[in-house]
């Protein structure tokens, strides 16, 4: 029999610190009570400063690395989790910085496998609703084709590239995800997540639309790593958001599921508008591709509108420019501050 819901739903956000994930915690407060597992190792503090006033969510600072016991925690006892236990796990931590993506392979490592037992395990204690944000990147690089790709094909990774801590560790998760379902009989949901942007991504982290702005604001080149083709499908924050939360409200006969942008943008045109937007003088420069900056194909997301009713609804150029308010608004206090544009 499944715990009794006393008032709110409680739900559990792992990486809910991070770009995605403060985000997550902000919507979810609308409904639920909310328990937030970060431990700062490639998030900010200040992505979450402003959800601490609310008495719904908890802020916990753990490595969800280590196996996870929340009777252990007494903040929790206000949500009456002994009692109440958990209705929704979001799994979104693990490390993705692209500057420093090398120096966190094992952090990468250890969230795509480790975490993904302990958060599994919690699933299986509270019989709650499970919810894994994997990536684009396992279908593999695209190699420029622009192909499209739906829930059931299957993509080629090298599980021996420097990347593969992530890449193929993102489908071992979502193994996981699956494997939980077939011994255990959970809800486990896949949300396979294309580029997003957005507030609260981190600054100066070789992430390109955060550096735009901050570099067009500041009259310093705005760097393109790779050529002036290099291309993506861009999905706006809250879009992403909404699409995660309808995932988790649907039946276990939906376990996997696209979210992302339908059609290409090239970035040297993404730096253009934002140029335009802070009427800046910089000029573009393309330098050599980064190791995290792979070559994506497109999501083709005729399954998500069908099943979700959703599709993405904010357009590029009002994204770009509410997240140019944001970063001008916030200019001094994210170059001085204790956090950047902070997933």
């Amino acid at each position: 029999m499944d715990n009794p819901i006393f008032e709110k739903k409680n739900v559990l956000v792992t990486g809910g610190a991070g770009f995605l994930g403060s985000h997550l915690c902000e919507a979810l407060l609308k409904d639920s009570k909310v328990i937030c597992l970060d431990n700062f190792s490639n998030s900010d503090p200040g992505s979450i400063t402003h959800l601490l006033q609310y008495p719904d969510f908890e802020f916990i600072n753990y490595d969800v690395n280590k196996p996870i016991d929340l009777d252990q925690f007494d903040e929790l006892d206000k949500f009456k989790v002994k009692f109440q236990g958990i209705q929704e796990i979001y799994h979104l931590a693990c490390p993705m910085s692209h500057k420093n993506f090398e120096k966190m392979r094992l952090q990468a490592l250890l969230a795509n496998s480790s975490a993904m037992i302990n958060t599994l395990d919690l699933a299986v204690k509270y019989h709650a609703k499970y919810l894994l944000t994997s990536s684009a990147v396992v279908f593999g690089d695209d190699q420029g084709t622009g192909r499209r790709y739906k829930e059931n094909d299957f993509g080629q990774v090298n599980q021996f590239s420097p990347r593969a801590c992530y890449d193929e560790g993102k489908r071992f998760a979502e193994t996981c995800v699956e494997t939980y379902r077939q011994v255990y009989g959970i809800d486990g949901k896949i949300a396979r997540v294309f580029t997003t942007y957005g507030p609260n991504m981190r600054l100066f982290d070789q992430q390109l639309i955060p550096d735009f702005i901050m570099n067009a604001i500041q009259g310093k080149d705005l760097v393109i790593y790779g050529d002036k083709n290099f291309s993506t499908s861009l999905c706006y924050v809250s879009d992403m958001i909404n699409g995660l939360v309808r995932l988790m409200e649907t039946g276990p006969e939906i376990k996997l599921v696209n979210l992302g942008g339908e059609d290409p943008v090239r970035y040297a045109d993404v730096a253009e508008k934002i140029l335009k937007l802070t009427n800046s003088s910089s000029r573009l420069t393309f330098e050599n591709p980064l190791l995290f900056l792979t070559k994506k194909g497109l999501p083709d997301i005729s399954y998500a509108k069908d099943k979700l009713e959703w599709l993405p609804l904010v357009t590029l150029d009002d994204g770009l420019r509410k997240i140019v308010d944001y970063v001008i608004a916030r200019k001094e206090s994210l170059l001085f501050g204790s956090y950047g544009v902070t997933q």
